[in-house]
């Protein structure tokens, strides 16, 4: 199988990558060996064209009257993800949502590990403990440095999200899940991912009064 990566990928393209591989997932979990291009894009809620369209970003799969073999593919996903070995992830701000994060299994599932917590306050009393050890910001660049450290996820209020976003830029991280509410400024090289609960709400309060 001959891949062909091209420079400029939609992020789009990138977002539904993550679907198809969960529906591979689900595929190979029940013991599907094959599926077909309209299973699979009809399991991502997607059209059979546009699923061909996606995949042929990184190569030429399936086989005419088979289809797509389940594993090899979800195999390519992976390693277009860059989740074929466990990713370290540090989280920044531990408050309510940080600590309910810390303690959510299916990062590593997915192939991210958090491995360590950072906040203003460390030693602050929480509501519950933290399997993840919550350090103080300052030994932030050093643990980045040692573990190579591409991503984080911001869980800070507002107010100090840009002020802490430019610290993890200058630490050479790249790689953003922000849930504060409000748009970062970073350089062109630095990928953020917004997740407003709030927008999402409104979103489906659009549609449930239709």
């Amino acid at each position: 199988m001959k891949k062909s990566f091209r420079p400029e990928i939609p992020r789009k393209v990138v977002y539904r990558l993550s679907v198809y591989f969960r529906g591979l997932q689900r595929l190979k979990a029940n013991g599907h060996h094959t599926v077909s291009s309209e299973a699979l894009a009809k399991a991502a809620g997607v059209k059979p064209t546009q699923l061909r369209k996606d995949l042929a970003y990184f190569g030429q799969f399936g086989t005419r009257g088979l289809g797509y073999d389940v594993g090899q593919l979800a195999e390519v996903i992976s390693d277009v993800l860059g989740t074929t070995c466990l990713q370290p992830v540090v989280l920044i701000g531990v408050g309510n949502l940080g600590l309910a994060l810390l303690s959510y299994r299916g990062f590593e599932k997915a192939g991210f590990e958090i491995i360590a917590a950072f906040d203003i306050d460390p030693a602050r009393q929480r509501g519950k403990s933290s399997s993840v050890a919550i350090q103080d910001m300052g030994k932030l660049p050093a643990l980045v440095r040692e573990r190579n450290v591409k991503m984080a996820i911001l869980t800070v209020p507002a107010p100090v999200a840009q002020e802490v976003t430019n610290v993890l830029v200058e630490c050479g991280l790249t790689g953003i899940l922000n849930f504060a509410p409000l748009v970062l400024d970073v350089p062109e090289n630095v990928a953020v991912n917004n997740v407003n609960l709030a927008i999402e709400l409104e979103n489906l309060s659009y549609f449930v009064q239709r």
